[in-house]
């Protein structure tokens, strides 16, 4: 046989439609007959692609086979036979696609039912009937990019990010009736995703109304304007944008500082409300000043055979302490350059203080901390024993409530203004905790970094003792501040990348990074306008670096739902 055994010996050459209206015989083809379980053929396919149906012969044994004869007569079917024969069996795929799943189990579980009986057309017919459109226009494509695409998408604040945004907005204007009349910001928060409830179910929806509206309504376009936008869309593209922001990756000063110590655990930078800058330098503290460059020597240690280990301003910036190797903490008169009072107390180096108004609280590698009034007589002190290795970070809350502690433990505790004992303490990091911050924007927000078996910034609610947030910044987190008038904070890194982000809150997107450090960025200062930071390293240099902005963040929410919110 010619091609696959059909239902002859001898095929007969079928003729196929189109030879039916005009077209000549060009000899015997090649076909194909498909046969049931039941032995009736039921149509060929020539190899050109043309289909011809045939008559199907029934028989219960298989394929009648005679010598000279064909078991199955083919018969020529016209167009008409061929429409009416199609439309049956496209009849009865619909009616077999409709049927339910139990009714299509039941009718195969019979014993004629069989995989080659089910009666499929010659095209592919698809079915939508339980097709998932998704037609929202507010669907973000982010769901289907991978992680990095997505931080490489939100780091992105060229003008090409921003007229996609203006974009999309303009779109939801025409599409959806979203009403926007500004351009969203890039670096807002995205996580939350919000949902627009009215458009979101319906969003080919057809209304009719009913009653006129006023012609200075903003959902009506003058009749006199050739522009097919709304007036929320011209609102939207007259409205003013806001200038990328640039942070220069270039300090804008560079100071040696010889002699500055390569020492995670110790605190030797720190800038006044005076605008003087104040530095240990091995058994020495200078003062810089930011407004005539001019560095004079505070102190020196080395006639007693000590050291710096720390430094700090109080509030007025009148007064600096200095914390020494011995234990140590010096008070001096910066503008009269004379030592006032030299505190003992703690057996072991000095590395962390902080300052409360005229209260002054130390940390030692002895692991108490001291909280002693400048104005009482020495002996007025109060103990804090809660750290079982060195302290290594100090700072007081803005509202002067709350002391927030790290150690070399890997703990985080937080104390009140009286108590002996911590009333929180987290255990979340993997690393010693020096870098400290607590939020002036919202009340109750503290920041805190691990070292370099944790390399994680996180968040906590104080009011609450709850964890918010955490990210991994990929190396040791030595130092953390807060700008004062937007809400970002500033992290600089030891191992292994030694650089400087700056952080946007809550959606914890890097708004910069800065190198230029060859050694760990260890120390830490904001100047007292919140523009300028100055950072410190191993490598015994200072660097100056514009990294936040003038403008003022919003104010904070004054409803009572808001945990961030003291309620008087």
């Amino acid at each position: 046989m010619t091609g696959a055994d059909s239902c002859s010996n001898t095929p007969q050459t079928l003729h196929s439609p189109r030879q039916q209206s005009g077209f000549s015989n060009m000899g015997p083809r090649l076909h194909v007959a498909l046969c049931g379980a039941d032995g009736g053929c039921r149509y060929e396919r020539l190899l050109d692609g043309n289909p011809v149906w045939i008559s199907s012969t029934g028989g219960s044994g298989g394929l009648k086979r005679g010598a000279g004869r064909a078991a199955a007569a083919s018969e020529r079917v016209s167009p008409e036979e061929m429409d009416q024969e199609y439309e049956r069996r496209l009849l009865r795929q619909i009616n077999h696609q409709n049927l339910p799943t139990e009714a299509r189990l039941s009718k195969c579980v019979s014993a004629t039912c069989s995989p080659v009986s089910v009666k499929s057309g010659d095209r592919f017919i698809p079915t939508r009937a339980g097709s998932n459109w998704s037609i929202n226009f507010h669907y973000a494509n982010e769901n289907c990019r991978s992680p990095n695409q997505n931080h490489k998408a939100k780091d992105a604040s060229s003008d090409s990010s921003k007229d996609a945004v203006a974009y999309a907005a303009l779109l939801r204007n025409e599409l959806l009736g979203a009403g926007i009349e500004t351009v969203p910001d890039p670096h807002t928060d995205d996580r939350r995703h919000a949902v627009l409830s009215q458009d979101s179910h319906s969003l080919f929806r057809y209304t009719v109304h009913t009653k006129r509206v006023p012609f200075d309504s903003d959902n009506e376009v003058s009749p006199y304007s050739l522009s097919p936008l709304s007036n929320k869309s011209h609102k939207l593209l007259r409205s003013p944008r806001k200038p990328a922001r640039k942070i220069s990756k270039i300090p804008f000063k560079v100071l040696d500082a010889p002699e500055l110590q390569d020492d995670f655990y110790l605190n030797l930078v720190d800038w006044s409300a005076g605008n003087l800058l104040s530095v240990g330098l091995g058994a020495c503290v200078y003062l810089w000043s930011a407004c005539t460059s001019q560095v004079t020597r505070l102190c020196d240690l080395s006639v007693d055979g000590d050291s710096v280990t720390s430094v700090c301003w109080n509030e007025r910036g009148s007064l600096v302490a200095v914390g020494t190797h011995k234990g140590y903490v010096q008070i001096w008169d910066a503008a009269g350059g004379r030592k006032l009072t030299s505190l003992e107390g703690h057996s072991a180096r000095v590395g962390a203080l902080a300052w409360n108004g005229e209260q002054l609280s130390s940390g030692s590698r002895d692991r108490v901390i001291l909280q002693r009034d400048v104005r009482t007589p020495p002996t007025a002190e109060r103990r804090l024993q809660g750290h079982r290795q060195e302290v290594c970070g100090l700072k007081w809350s803005p509202d002067h409530q709350h002391l927030a502690s790290g150690g070399n433990d890997n703990k985080l505790l937080v104390w009140n203004s009286s108590s002996l004992l911590p009333v929180q303490q987290y255990s979340d990091h993997l690393a010693a905790v020096k870098a400290i911050a607590w939020s002036p924007h919202q009340h109750g927000l503290l920041a805190s970094g691990g070292g370099t078996a944790d390399r994680c910034l996180r968040f906590w609610n104080t009011l609450t003792g709850q964890a918010l947030q955490s990210t991994d910044t990929g190396s040791q987190v030595c130092n953390l501040a807060w700008s004062k008038h937007a809400n970002e904070l500033v992290s600089t890194h030891g191992y292994s990348q030694n650089q400087i982000l700056v952080w946007k809150y809550p959606s914890l997107t890097q708004v910069a990074k800065l190198t230029g450090h060859s050694y760990r960025v260890l120390y830490l200062a904001v100047s007292p306008d919140g523009e300028a930071i100055v950072t410190g390293a191993g490598d015994e240099t200072l660097r100056f670096w514009n990294v936040f902005s003038k403008t003022r963040c919003t104010k904070e929410s004054k409803s009572v739902l808001n945990l961030f919110t003291r309620i008087r």
